[in-house]
C-alpha cells in the first residue's frame, strides 16, 4: 500500500525534492502559499533546468478559502518584428524547434511570479525578494547534483542543441554532456537571480536588467527586442469551471488547454461509470479525452483570436451533446496532431488554507537551447508552435500569444475538501490530471496511489510521430486486450516513464489536514511540516 503524506501547517509538491524544500522554508519563515511557490518555481529553473527556466511562460491559479481561483496569465507574446517574411528570408516553411529564430516570444514567467506576489500582497506581511529568492541562487552559485533525466535528455537531444549559441558552454562544461550526479553551476543566471532580488521582478522587462537580456538577445539573432520586453505584462483573468459529481473544477483559460482539462472529466463524469481501473473507466476517459481535444484543436488559442468564449464550451447543453457521440464500446478513430512539451507543474497550500496550482515551462527540453551569456537565461521556444499562416489557428501574428499545453488544476468538494493538482507532458497534461482526479476523486485510491497508478497516453511522445494509444505495462494485460479488441492502437511502454508526465496533488481536508502525492516518475517530493 502507497503511503500518503500527511501535516497540517503547509505543504509543497513539485518534481524535483530540493525546490519542495526551498517552498517548505518560505511556509517555515511565515510566509505565504504565493511566496513558497515562486521559491519552488525559482530553485526549479536552477535544479530542472531541461524542464523550465526563467526565460519561459507560466499560468497561475491562486485560491483562498471561500473565494474562486484567481488565473494569471504569464505568457509572453511574439515579437513585433516576427512575421511570416522573417521566415520566408530565412528559408523556413516552419518556425524551427531549436536556435535564435525559435525564441520569437517574449518570457513572461517573471512576471507572473510579480503578479501573484501583487495577489497576496495583503496575507501577511510580505517576505523580502531576496530571501523568496535565496534557496535558488544559492543552488546555482554552489552548484547543483545532475539528474538522470538531465543527462538522459541531453544526451538525446544533443544533435539539435549543441551548436545552439550558449548552450555548450551552460550545459555542456568541457565539451562533455555532463553525468548523473556531477555538479553543474550557473553563475550567470545566479547573478540575474541576484540582480531580480535587488532591482526588482520589472527589472526584467523595464529594467538594467531588461537591457541586458534585450543585448543578448540581439547579439544571437532572435527577433525579441527591448521594446517587446517592456511592452509585456502577465494579466489576471477569471478561471474557466465545471461542476462533476461531488466536485467544482478549476483550470486555466485560453491560450492554455485548460478547458481540455475540464471538459475531459465533465464527459466521463456523464458516463456514470461506477467502478475504477477497468474498461469502462479507462476508455471512457479515453473517448472523452478525443471530444475535448477535438474542440480545444478547433477553437483554442490566444484568447483575442477566438470566436467563442471558453467558458460556453462547459455549458451542460455542449457537454451533453459531445457525451452523445461517446460510444461506450468502440474507440474512435484517431490519428491526431499531438503537442509536445516539457514543463513543472508544482502545488502549494499553506496553514490557513491559501492555495496555489502553478505550470511554468521552457516548451521543448531546454527550450529553443540558446542561454543568454550575460544572464544565463534559457530562452523558451514556445513560439516553434505557430504555423506560418495568414490567418486561422495559432497562426504566427506579431504580439499574438502561442497555444499553450501548460494548464494548472484545481477542486474544491462538497464536503469541504480543496485540492491543487496537475503535470508536466505537454499533450498528455489534460489525460494525466483526468487519470489522478478521477481515481482519487471518483474511484477512492488514496492520493498517492492514484499519483503512481500506470498512466496512459493518446497521443505523441517527444521527438517521436507515433499517435498510437501509449500504456504504461503494468495495466492488467486482460484490459489491455480488451482496449486492443475495442479498436484502440495500443503500444506499451516501461512499467514507469517519463513519457507520462510528472504529477502532483495535495488535497486540505476540512480540519486542515494536508495530504500530498509526488511522481515516482520523476525527481519530485512532498515536503510538509
Amino acid at each position: 500500500m502507497l503511503n500518503t503524506p500527511r501535516s497540517r501547517r503547509g505543504m509543497v509538491t513539485s518534481p524535483h525534492h530540493l525546490a519542495s524544500q526551498a517552498g517548505l522554508q518560505i511556509l517555515r519563515d511565515g510566509g505565504t502559499a504565493v511566496e513558497a511557490a515562486v521559491a519552488v518555481a525559482a530553485a526549479l529553473a536552477v535544479v530542472y533546468p531541461h524542464m523550465t527556466g526563467i526565460g519561459g511562460d507560466g499560468f497561475w491559479l491562486i485560491a483562498e478559502p471561500g473565494r474562486d481561483p484567481v488565473a494569471i496569465d504569464a505568457c509572453g507574446g511574439a515579437g513585433k518584428a516576427v512575421s511570416l517574411d522573417l521566415y520566408r528570408r530565412h528559408g523556413h516553411a516552419t518556425v524551427p524547434w531549436r536556435g535564435p529564430l525559435a525564441a520569437n516570444t517574449v518570457a513572461g514567467t517573471i512576471d507572473g511570479w510579480r503578479e501573484a506576489l501583487a495577489v497576496s500582497a495583503g496575507w501577511a506581511d510580505p517576505l523580502p525578494l531576496a530571501r523568496i529568492l535565496d534557496e535558488a541562487i544559492a543552488h546555482a552559485e554552489q552548484g547543483i547534483p545532475v539528474t538522470a533525466s538531465q543527462e538522459g535528455l541531453t544526451r538525446q537531444k544533443l544533435h539539435e542543441l549543441k551548436d545552439v549559441p550558449g548552450f555548450a558552454d551552460t550545459f555542456l562544461p568541457g565539451g562533455a554532456v555532463p553525468p548523473e550526479g556531477s555538479t553543474l553551476r550557473q553563475p550567470a543566471l545566479a547573478a540575474t537571480l541576484r540582480r531580480l532580488a535587488a532591482e526588482g521582478l520589472d527589472s526584467f522587462y523595464r529594467g538594467p536588467l531588461a537591457a541586458s537580456i534585450a543585448a543578448d538577445l540581439q547579439r544571437a539573432g532572435s527577433p525579441v527586442d527591448a521594446a517587446d520586453l517592456a511592452a509585456h505584462a502577465a494579466h489576471r483573468r477569471p478561471a474557466l469551471s465545471v461542476g462533476v459529481r461531488g466536485a467544482r473544477l478549476f483550470n486555466h483559460p485560453p491560450p492554455t488547454q485548460g478547458l481540455a482539462s475540464l471538459m475531459i472529466l465533465a464527459l466521463f463524469d456523464r458516463l456514470g461509470v461506477t467502478e475504477g481501473e477497468g474498461f469502462d473507466h479507462i476508455h471512457g476517459l479515453i473517448e472523452a479525452t478525443k471530444q475535448a481535444f477535438l474542440v480545444r484543436d478547433r477553437e483554442v488559442g490566444d484568447p483575442a483570436y477566438m470566436g467563442r468564449e471558453a467558458q460556453s464550451f462547459l455549458d451542460d447543453a455542449v457537454l451533453d451533446g459531445l457525451a452523445a457521440n461517446i460510444d461506450r464500446a468502440r474507440a474512435l478513430p484517431w490519428p491526431h496532431v499531438a503537442k509536445p512539451g516539457d514543463t513543472v507543474w508544482l502545488g502549494v497550500i499553506d496553514g490557513q488554507g491559501r492555495a496555489v496550482s502553478m505550470i511554468q515551462s521552457v516548451y521543448f527540453e531546454f527550450g529553443s537551447g540558446l542561454v543568454l551569456p550575460e544572464t544565463g537565461i534559457t530562452w523558451q521556444n514556445r513560439g516553434a508552435s505557430f504555423r506560418l499562416a495568414e490567418d486561422g489557428w495559432n497562426a504566427l501574428a506579431p504580439g499574438r500569444k502561442p497555444f499553450h499545453t501548460l494548464n494548472p488544476a484545481m477542486a474544491r468538494f462538497d464536503d469541504g475538501r480543496s485540492m491543487v493538482y496537475g503535470t508536466m507532458g505537454g499533450e498528455g497534461q489534460p489525460q494525466t490530471q483526468a487519470a489522478a482526479f478521477s481515481r482519487y476523486a471518483m474511484f477512492g485510491q488514496g492520493l498517492q496511489a492514484a499519483v503512481t497508478a500506470p498512466r496512459w497516453l493518446l497521443g505523441r511522445t517527444w521527438g517521436e510521430d507515433s499517435v498510437t494509444l501509449k500504456l504504461e505495462s503494468r495495466f492488467d494485460p486482460a484490459l489491455v486486450a480488451a482496449l486492443r479488441d475495442a479498436g484502440h492502437e495500443v503500444e506499451l511502454l516501461d512499467p514507469f516513464t517519463s513519457t507520462m508526465g510528472h504529477a502532483g496533488a495535495i488535497v486540505r481536508h476540512a480540519d486542515g489536514t494536508l495530504e500530498g502525492a509526488t511522481d515516482p516518475r520523476s525527481d519530485g517530493a512532498v515536503a510538509a511540516w
